[in-house]
């Protein structure tokens, strides 16, 4: 079988401020069912978003301060919420299980697409995305954000920050810092740039609300997006 093409999909797409966003799930529904039919075999991993904040924020304005594990565990339960809609959406073509272990290779997987949500506090969906690569042999990794570009710095703080079409791991590394945070909003998980840098793997991180422009990158033509690589 051909290797599945790895897809993270960002919290911030499912559930971008508080309220399920329907309409880019009707589009990812069609988008992946379209290439499934063309034989092509997907993992999808559900992150957090909006939601996992506002059960990190309402546990801290009840009883103060939220340790660490507290903010990852609400962080890592609200993925599988997500994870299992997405599973309900695909129940059809998708294996049964939404994967939370990441410890065991997904066995005897025969389906067309496999749904992934978060699994223990210290790092994020991402770096979920890069162990499925990894066991299963993905050659491409696409990061669903709700950004068009990586830019070299906080655009949301910085007027002349700039877009980066390409970049390095090592590069990566300078942007993101070593250190997973609970609730952390970066491009790319700092936790999994280490291992996916270790493993020369290929990521483009794009935005998942072009859904045209996310067929091109799965179908090999030009897109809007950043590729990180060695």
């Amino acid at each position: 079988m051909e290797p599945p093409i790895i897809i993270s999909v960002g919290g911030s797409l499912i559930v971008p401020n508080g309220g399920i966003n329907t309409d880019f799930l009707i589009k990812l529904n069609k988008l992946i069912r379209e290439e499934v039919v063309k034989g092509k075999r997907f993992m999808l991993i559900a992150g957090g978003g909006k939601l996992a904040r506002q059960y990190q924020e309402a546990g801290s304005a009840v009883i103060g301060k939220l340790t660490k594990e507290d903010l990852d565990w609400l962080g890592v339960h609200s993925t599988h919420l997500n994870g299992q809609l997405l599973r309900t959406i695909f129940q059809d073509i998708a294996n049964p299980r939404v994967i939370q272990h990441y410890d065991r290779k997904l066995e005897n997987w025969t389906e067309s697409l496999a749904i992934g949500a978060g699994w223990m506090p210290g790092w994020s969906t991402d770096y979920d995305a890069i162990i499925l690569a990894r066991d299963h042999g993905a050659k491409l990794i696409i990061n669903m954000s709700n950004i068009d570009y990586v830019f070299d710095r906080d655009p949301g703080k910085f007027s002349d920050a700039k877009p980066l079409k390409k970049i390095t791991w090592d590069e990566m590394k300078e942007l993101v810092g070593d250190k997973w945070l609970p609730g952390h909003n970066s491009p790319f998980d700092p936790i999994a740039t280490k291992l996916a840098s270790t493993l020369n793997l290929t990521v483009v991180i794009a935005n998942g609300n072009n859904i045209d422009n996310i067929k091109k990158i799965i179908n090999g033509e030009e897109f809007i997006g950043t590729v990180i690589s060695s």
